[in-house]
Parts: structure tokens; sequence; C-alpha cells
């Protein structure tokens, strides 16, 4: 039953969270939220468990002792709903102690297992800002069952852990989890823990207090992506198209003035010339894209091409990347492959592809913030 509730809780969340861009207020980044089958993982792990019980007297509280503890093993399947809140669910297996001295003969082994649900926080994510990162810090609590096999006692759980992750490759990490546990008073299989009359270490129930190492593989698609920031690129955008109706109204004004000195006669010949078309346009990309992140920076583009044609100029599509982000050789690479999907674009226009000059300028910090240096300018020459 767990087990399902945990999956039908997080995929109702994944479901909730195809096409919305999500922003956390105490999160730095503003992410596209993933899929349902985004972000997945699954853990394995060897366990050390000690344990605490109520009826102890005058036992070595040195948790790592074998009087208190033994060892299990783990596993589970979660699900990262943003770069800051996950969920997962955990099935784990071992050997428990009753403890009841230091005399390790006294303290008898029992069989348990238990699943529990686990709410997790990213801290790094929450507090500093999503980006990839080889060391992630998880805090999380923890709800759910323990069925201890060999006294045949059921308990309902609660605690707490801290998660600490370890990115090896893209898909598989490392985990070291320290995590407690409170049960009921008899889950260690003492029913009748006052009838020693002595002090109770943990009078009212039993606790676990336990150790995991494991690895993990991350499942589906892996991190999120950045949300393009509408606001600056319109900004922009608008910029741009108050700088092309500027240019405009100049032709217009001076197109105006030739016909006045055509009419009255005091140009001898009509002559036409050339406008030189000076403005430029700009198409926005997202980190690490070379997909055109909003399909209306290409209206900027179709007006130049409009230009171009009338004029017989050459396009010169110019590729940038932010140079705070991947080696410059990269940079190089995905610049030039963002410069060609604007040419692309023009060719499906109707211009013609002989008159378009491609280039790829690398990684660069020309414009603040580094975001808009994700990006192609489209000139005339």
């Amino acid at each position: 039953m767990m087990f399902l509730l945990a999956f039908a809780s997080l995929s109702a969340g994944a479901f909730a969270q195809e096409t919305r861009t999500t922003e956390i207020p105490t999160q730095k980044d503003k992410v596209i939220t993933n899929g349902f089958w985004d972000n997945w993982f699954v853990d394995f792990g060897g366990d050390f468990i000690s344990n605490y019980s109520n009826q102890e007297l005058n036992v070595s509280a040195n948790p790592f002792a074998m009087v208190r503890g033994n060892f299990g093993f783990d596993a589970s399947l979660g699900k990262w709903a943003t770069p800051s809140f996950g969920m997962r669910a955990k099935f784990q297996a071992a050997w428990g102690r009753t403890v009841y001295n230091n005399y390790i003969e006294d303290n008898t082994l029992y069989n348990q297992v238990n699943i529990s649900l686990q709410p997790m926080i990213n801290l790094h994510n929450l507090f500093a800002g999503y980006k990839p990162r080889v060391w992630n810090t998880i805090a999380y609590a923890s709800v759910g069952y323990e069925r201890n096999i060999d006294d045949k006692i059921n308990s309902a759980i609660v605690g707490c852990g801290w998660l600490n992750t370890f990115n090896v490759t893209k898909r598989f990490h490392i985990n070291v989890d320290i995590y407690a546990n409170m049960g009921d008073l008899a889950m260690d299989g003492d029913k009748y823990p006052h009838l020693y009359g002595a002090p109770l270490v943990a009078e009212g129930n039993d606790w676990q207090l336990g150790w995991s190492i494991g690895c993990g593989f991350n499942l589906g698609k892996v991190g999120w992506d950045n949300a393009p920031d509408v606001d600056a690129i319109m900004a922009m955008n608008n910029a741009q198209i108050e700088a092309l109706n500027a240019t405009l109204a100049q032709q217009q004004t001076e197109n105006t003035r030739l016909h006045q000195l055509m009419k009255s006669h005091k140009c001898p010949e009509p002559r036409v010339m050339a406008q030189i078309v000076t403005t430029s346009a700009s198409v926005f990309f997202n980190i690490n894209k070379s997909k055109i992140a909003s399909k209306k920076d290409l209206v900027n583009v179709k007006e130049l091409a409009e230009c171009a044609k009338a004029t017989g100029k050459t396009i010169v599509v110019t590729g940038y990347a932010d140079s705070n982000t991947g080696s410059a050789e990269y940079n190089q690479k995905l610049s030039l492959r963002r410069a060609e999907t604007v040419a692309k674009e023009l060719v499906k226009m109707g211009f013609s592809e002989e008159k378009i000059e491609v280039v790829g300028k690398g990684g660069v910090k020309d414009l603040e913030p580094i975001s808009y240096n994700r990006r192609v300018v489209v000139t005339l020459k």
C-alpha cells in the first residue's frame, strides 16, 4: 500500500508539470519543469542499524557497537518534481537487535522489514539555485511501516535523515545516508519494557539510528532546462523594432523629399539610389541549446530578409554562446550550430542560401545578464 501511495503521489505531481514553468520563491533560478518520465532515480545501499531499546540497562552509547546493531540493505525508487523538491519510496530489510545490556549474547537478533515514503528537499538547489553539481546534500522526513518478522509485531515508524549524493557521471551516483527512525515501544520484540525496574534510556518508544552507503542510477531525462528570460528578450526585441521603425521613417522622409524635387522640376532627372540598411535582428536561445527559444524572434529576421531581397544584399548570420558555460571549443561549435539554425529559417522564408554567410563567434560576455549572449545576430552586408 505504501508503494502504491508513493507512486500515486509522484505520478499526480508529475502529470501536472508537463508544460508549466515554475518559479519557487526561495530559488534563484527559473526552470522548465519536467515531464512524467524525467528525473526518476533508483538507489541501492548497504546498512548498519543501531537499536536503542526502551528496556536497556546501562548499555554503551556507542552506535557502532555490535551489542546494539547489525547489518541490512535498502532499495528505493523516487522522482524529483523540481530541482529542490522530490519524493522516494524506500524498502529496507535488516537484522535488528533487542538491546538489554552490554552482553551481546543477551541482545537477541530479529528479522525486520520496513517500507516508508520520504519527501525530500535538495538544500543546495533550494538556497544556492539550480545547476548541475558533483555533491548534493538532501534533507528528508520519513513515515512508514515496520514488520518484526520473528516476533510478528507491526509498528508505524516516523523519522528523518540526511542524504548526500556524489555524481560520478550524468547517470551514476554514490550515496551516503544517515537516518533515525522511531517506532512502537515493542518494535524490537520486547512487549514488556517496564519489568526490569531500572531507569529507561528511551522510555515509551524504540529508536533506530542507521547509516547507508550505496549507489544509484538516474532514469529518463536528467536535470532541468533554464526558462528564457521573457521580459529581457521582449525588451530587446522592442528596442530592435523601434530602431527598425526609425530607419523606415527616415527612408519615407527621404522618398517624400525626392518626390517633391521631381514634382517641382528641381532635379533634372530622377535617380534611384539604394538605401543602406544598418539595423540588425537578434534570435535568442536557451542554455546549451541550438533550438530557437521563441519563434517570435523570426519576425524581425523576416523583415531584414525582405530588405535584403529588395536591395540584393547578403545576409550575415553570426552565432554566439555565453563564455560562462562550457569550454571554448564546445562554445565555438554551439555558436555555429545556432547560426546554422537561423540560416535554415531564412532559406525556409525563400531567401537564397548562396546569399547567406554563417559565422560562429564562440563564447562571449558582451552583454549583461550573461543569458543575453546566447543569441544569433542577423545583419545585412
